[in-house]
């Protein structure tokens, strides 16, 4: 279970976290149509750095490499997801709009659906709670899988594409600077994420990749498009994973749930947490029937 401190690291970093800022418009997916409205939550990229991968003895170990020593993905200030990237040529067609996220990353599903994602996992306590639940309110999700926790529960894996969840690639082992590497380096490892992913499911698909923390960067967006994937940021972050000290249990599942409720609109692609985030669970045993008197919950397609 992560501790205060490494929440508060982990925000501190993500706060700090510059953004790419154009991406060619060609690897647009045809299903979106137009230009996202702007956010209703903030945003700079805020997700906190996970855990490193548990193993099956212990799955609340400490990372053996954490990013939270690591400087911010970029010098660069915040870009504003709501304005297009200076630098963008004119989309040639409505398919091809700007996404609207950090280095053009997708913001919005595009359609009147809600899309959930949940990041970092599989983990072995959290994840098949998860999925209970969504089975039993008949929702599909995003998972957005770190390669780290794929090999070490590859039978979770399994389960979520067997259940028709959609799969993510949220890289190897959620490094917040991978954006700044090297094309090449940055291609090994979300090249050794899919074959991870596939090791456990051969035949799955991986249409999507999200940047650890939000911090996509130009290299980073058109070296996972050039795999086939498209990048995908959010439109309401639920920050399921910022349990300050002295916050108890039910005050922060009763922050999610607000967090929720107060900023999904027609089209959000809402993020969470499944790895190590027991009281998301909790709040999504409230959410998942509010959500579905008032929108279409999607995975992405």
């Amino acid at each position: 279970m992560r501790g205060a401190k490494l929440y508060v690291i982990g925000l501190t970093l993500a706060g700090l976290a510059g953004c790419g800022t154009a991406l060619a418009a060609e690897n647009a997916p045809v299903w979106v149509a137009a230009r996202p409205p702007a956010p209703s939550s903030p945003a700079a990229p805020s997700e906190a750095p996970p855990p490193a991968p548990a193993t099956p003895s212990s799955p609340s170990s400490k990372p053996s490499s954490a990013p939270a020593s690591s400087g911010p993905a970029s010098s660069e200030p915040a870009a504003d997801p709501t304005s297009a990237p200076a630098s963008a040529t004119a989309s040639p067609s409505a398919t091809q709009e700007h996404h609207g996220g950090p280095a053009n990353s997708l913001m919005v599903t595009g359609t009147k659906g809600v899309a959930l994602t949940f990041d970092d996992g599989p983990d072995p306590a959290t994840t098949p709670q998860l999925l209970d639940l969504l089975a039993k309110q008949h929702v599909k999700a995003t998972f957005c899988l770190v390669g780290e926790n794929v090999k070490a529960f590859p039978d979770l894996v399994r389960r979520i594409a067997d259940e028709g969840h959609t799969l993510c690639n949220h890289t190897w082992n959620h490094s917040l600077t991978l954006g700044k590497k090297k094309p090449a380096a940055i291609r090994a490892d979300l090249e050794k994420t899919n074959a991870a992913i596939r090791a456990a499911v051969p035949d799955a698909e991986i249409k999507y990749m999200r940047a650890p923390g939000g911090n996509f960067t130009p290299a980073f967006v058109k070296t996972a498009a050039e795999l086939g994937m498209t990048s995908i940021y959010w439109q309401v972050d639920t920050r399921d994973w910022d349990h300050s000290g002295g916050e108890s249990d039910a005050a922060h599942v009763t922050s999610v749930v607000k967090a929720v409720k107060k900023h999904t609109s027609k089209g959000a692609i809402v993020l969470s947490h499944d790895y190590a985030q027991p009281d998301t669970i909790q709040a999504y045993r409230k959410l998942l029937p509010w959500l579905k008197d008032r929108y279409d919950l999607i995975a992405l397609p």
